[in-house]
């Protein structure tokens, strides 16, 4: 079973309210998004609010968390009030697709780890079921809600398996956001890339490409670059 908590550096979440814990995919994200010039952010789907407590503590902006789920709103508030950030962050709990039609708000910085698993089971917990999948959250619905919320120098900040990371930067480009920088998450030297780290604007760009390894070799043995791009918040480093 996972813990219920997880401490980190300078602040600690609490996960057992939400169905979706931490896990390196939100502190990737968290540590590898550009995020200290942005003055407003938006982190969509924010579950227990590790994203934007690590934004918080990477810049001074103001952080909108929307989440669907009222319990993970419940337990996001909780984390966030407990952090020395509680001021700058508001949790939202609404659909991104409604808030996005709603809202008249510009954001600076648009981050997401989303729903992602499109055509494997659901998990038998309804809550997990509807934090793991995009059945509540289609990948193009971030793409649209996300070109008419950035500003027009903003940035759209996104974690996702290789093939979906893949299409969604095709789809993207259809829609007006480009991708500009993308980081290729290997779990190991010489692995199959797992995980794509992608940033988006609205003006086309030379991309920037590089490799992350997670592992350099041995079970928890990090590689330099993971434990540089992460040593900010986990206490083992």
């Amino acid at each position: 079973m996972p813990n219920n908590y997880f401490k980190f550096k300078q602040f600690t979440i609490h996960q057992d309210k939400c169905a979706m814990k931490v896990g390196t995919d939100g502190v990737l994200l968290g540590a590898w998004v550009k995020c200290d010039e942005a003055a407003t952010v938006l982190d969509i789907g924010t579950g227990t609010g590790l994203i934007a407590l690590m934004i918080a503590q990477r810049s001074n902006a103001l952080i909108d968390a929307i989440e669907i789920d009222a319990d993970a709103c419940v337990q996001a508030k909780e984390n966030i009030d407990k952090s020395p950030w509680k001021n700058r962050i508001n949790i939202i709990n609404q659909p991104f697709q409604d808030y996005a039609n709603d809202t008249d708000k510009k954001y600076d910085l648009i981050v997401s780890n989303p729903p992602y698993f499109q055509n494997s089971l659901n998990a038998p917990d309804e809550q997990r079921s509807k934090a793991r999948h995009n059945k509540e959250l289609e990948l193009i619905e971030i793409i649209s809600g996300a070109s008419k919320l950035l500003s027009d120098n903003g940035t759209l900040s996104i974690i996702l398996p290789y093939i979906e990371g893949v299409l969604f930067i095709a789809n993207a480009a259809e829609n007006g956001l480009y991708c500009v920088r993308q980081t290729n998450v290997l779990p190991k030297p010489k692995a199959a890339t797992k995980r794509l780290l992608l940033e988006f604007q609205k003006t086309k760009k030379t991309v920037i490409n590089q490799d992350l390894v997670i592992e350099s070799g041995n079970r928890h043995e990090y590689s330099d670059s993971y434990k540089d791009l992460t040593r900010d918040f986990y206490l083992f480093l």
